[in-house]
């Protein structure tokens, strides 16, 4: 696992030595992605950069430094991530008469691409991972990313110049970096707490879609293309005929390889386990392939609300772990709000970040890879969210859509009483007026369905939340919301806050229910097989863990990994919050609507509302904004 960044430029650059410089001062601000090594490649004919930071996980050795020459001198390579298959890909470059130093991944994907070009290696790849590949010929550097999002990278152009990264943060260290913030992104983050992809805060930056690549040369539009879409496969993968049992084993077998495979490593690595289906399922996969205890950690909460450890130590104890503990404060997670702009680097309002940084700095302290449950509930149904809109679904389609836009109609003009009591009734009308399934999956799943009534000047992007068309394709409810938080939140929240949190700590974080071989597989089974009822949410997931835990440690309510903003706010945080939201700020940077900001803070404090998702998305933009300093 490491940190990448680059440029290039679109006229010659006269000193290797300048050009040198900027990649590494680039790459620097990564060091926590990867504090064991560094390295830099450039072309200054060329305008090419390319550094590197890295976390050492498979060969130690100096035979892992990057950047990366293949044997042949065609290709020139810098990447993040990890290949599981690559060994296999190993034997077979080698029959093709392919040669290598050592032992890493690194070497094998830089040696797939020169012999059977990018868009051949990436067919190939398994794995998790986000690269840049110079190809010294035809002057044209490719970055991809995998197919799921798990490994982040940001691309744009500045100037005369294309940049990339790992994280923002590297590219506002070129000197070309002028920012400029992006009032429709801002109201898509305001939407769903996060910027979704393929857009970015700052105006002309972007992030790489899962599954797709970008050609980048001097002079030249970029060209960009997905060589993988979910969309595809849940499209064109036929449904096969097979029972629960049969579904249980193939899937059973699937994560196992799965799991086996991301436990290849050269350093300590353990797990994450909050003792709820997924991660618990992970750990009995390890614990079932391994001789000795697997290290185990997890994080409790001293206010018992949001406490899930004592459920993560029963399955370790059950299980037989080396299990770890953490109790924190909020006094603990307070002191994270801080640092939250500098690690995230984009707004982002999941406020499950600060248990995740707490967690991934516990790990951290003996382990270098942790294995993660990430991706069950979008893959396997595990939001009761889905079960909740398809008996809302059913239910207002049986009455006519005029009726129903009537009766939204008539909520909206109710008299206002409290603004969050309008704000729900809104909400309520929001769900009723809806126009078809998509529409009302998306009323139900964003917070905040106007954005615009806080944004001030902003033109809001759509994204796949507004295509109607995806019906079409995925005509199974449960399988379409399933899609759309796959392709949307999952890598775009779930997977960025874990990424960030745990790169934060110099910390791998593998998925293994996101190997694409498991997603492929999810796909293939038929809905009936898949999904149940809210009570039974995950069914095969569960269904293979009580293989390995006892029912009563399986069947239990979720709590999630949530802290107590809305207390926070009233409290320890109030100065805080209050100095962001101060009016004469609000009115200068003029981003949001004042006056309404205004009305709900007190609200909030008053006990008349919770604001406490609002509230969080702006007070973590103007934290952001704060540190950045960027330009309105």
């Amino acid at each position: 696992m490491c940190g990448i960044a680059g440029l290039l430029g679109f006229t010659p650059t006269s000193s290797a030595e300048a050009l040198s410089a900027t990649a590494t001062a680039m790459a620097a601000t990564l060091a926590h992605r990867g504090p064991d090594d560094d390295g830099v490649w450039v072309d200054a004919e060329a305008g090419v950069g390319l550094a590197f930071r890295r976390l050492a996980i498979i060969d130690l050795s100096p035979a892992g430094h990057q950047p990366l020459v293949s044997s042949c001198g065609a290709c020139v390579l810098v990447y993040n991530g990890e290949i599981y298959n690559a060994p296999d890909l190993r034997r077979e470059l080698e029959a093709r008469g392919r040669s290598f130093r050592g032992h890493c991944d690194a070497e094998v994907l830089v040696e797939a691409c020169a012999e059977w070009g990018v868009e051949g290696a990436l067919e190939r790849l398994n794995g998790m991972f986000a690269f840049a590949l110079w190809h010294r010929r035809d002057r044209t550097l490719t970055l991809a990313r995998d197919r799921m999002g798990i490994k982040p990278l940001y691309w744009g152009r500045m100037g005369d110049t294309y940049l990339f990264g790992s994280e923002l943060k590297a590219l506002r260290a070129h000197p070309a970096w002028r920012a400029e913030v992006d009032r429709g992104a801002l109201a898509a983050y305001i939407r769903h707490l996060y910027v979704p992809s393929p857009h970015c805060i700052y105006r002309g930056i972007h992030k790489l879609a899962p599954g797709h690549t970008v050609t980048l040369a001097a002079g030249r539009e970029p060209k960009i293309a997905a060589y993988w879409d979910l969309r595809a496969v849940a499209k064109d993968t036929p449904r096969e005929t097979m029972d629960d049992a049969e579904a249980t084993l193939r899937l059973e077998a699937a994560l196992g390889r799965a799991v086996r495979c991301r436990m290849v490593a050269d350093v300590p690595l353990g797990a994450f386990l909050s003792g709820g289906i997924d991660s618990s399922l992970i750990v009995a996969l390890m614990q079932d392939a391994h001789d000795k205890p697997v290290r185990t950690y997890s994080v409790g909460f001293e206010e018992a609300e949001f406490d899930e450890a004592p459920f993560a130590k029963a399955v370790a104890a059950h299980l037989g772990t080396d299990h770890t503990e953490l109790y924190v404060s909020a006094r603990d997670a307070l002191d994270l709000v801080p640092g939250l702009p500098d690690c995230y680097d984009e707004p982002f309002a999941d406020s499950s970040a600060m248990p995740t940084m707490l967690l991934s700095r516990l790990a951290r302290q003996s382990v270098t890879v942790a294995l993660s449950g990430d991706g069950g509930d979008e893959i396997f149904g595990g939001y009761k969210r889905y079960y909740r809109a398809d008996v809302l679904r059913r239910r207002l389609g049986l009455v006519p859509a005029a009726l129903r836009r009537g009766v939204a109609a008539a909520l909206r003009a109710l008299p206002a009483g409290s603004r969050h009591g309008a704000y729900r009734r809104g909400r309520a009308a929001d769900h009723l007026a809806a126009e078809d399934e998509v529409a009302l999956y998306r009323s139900l799943v964003c917070y905040v369905n106007d954005p615009a009534a806080l944004v001030l000047r902003a033109d809001e992007p759509r994204g796949v939340l507004w295509d109607g068309t995806v019906a079409r394709d995925i005509p199974d409810f449960m399988e379409r919301c399933g899609f759309f938080d796959s392709v949307t939140s999952l890598p775009d929240q779930m997977l960025a806050k874990v990424d960030r949190a745990s790169m934060a700590a110099g910390l791998e974080v593998r998925v293994p229910l996101l190997d694409h071989h498991v997603v492929e597989l999810a796909w293939r089974l038929p809905p009936s097989v898949k999904y149940a009822g809210p009570h039974e949410n995950k069914r095969l997931l569960r269904a293979i863990l009580y293989n390995y835990v006892p029912r009563p440690l399986v069947d239990r309510r979720k709590r999630g990994f949530g802290v107590p903003i809305a207390a926070w706010l009233r409290g320890p945080l109030r100065d805080w919050a209050e100095a962001q939201l101060e009016p004469r700020r609000l009115f200068e940077e003029g981003f949001f609507d004042a006056v309404t900001v205004r009305a709900i803070w007190a609200e909030h404090l008053s006990g008349a509302g919770d604001w406490q998702r609002v509230l969080w998305r702006l007070l973590m933009f103007q934290a952001w904004y704060e540190r950045e300093g960027a330009a309105p």
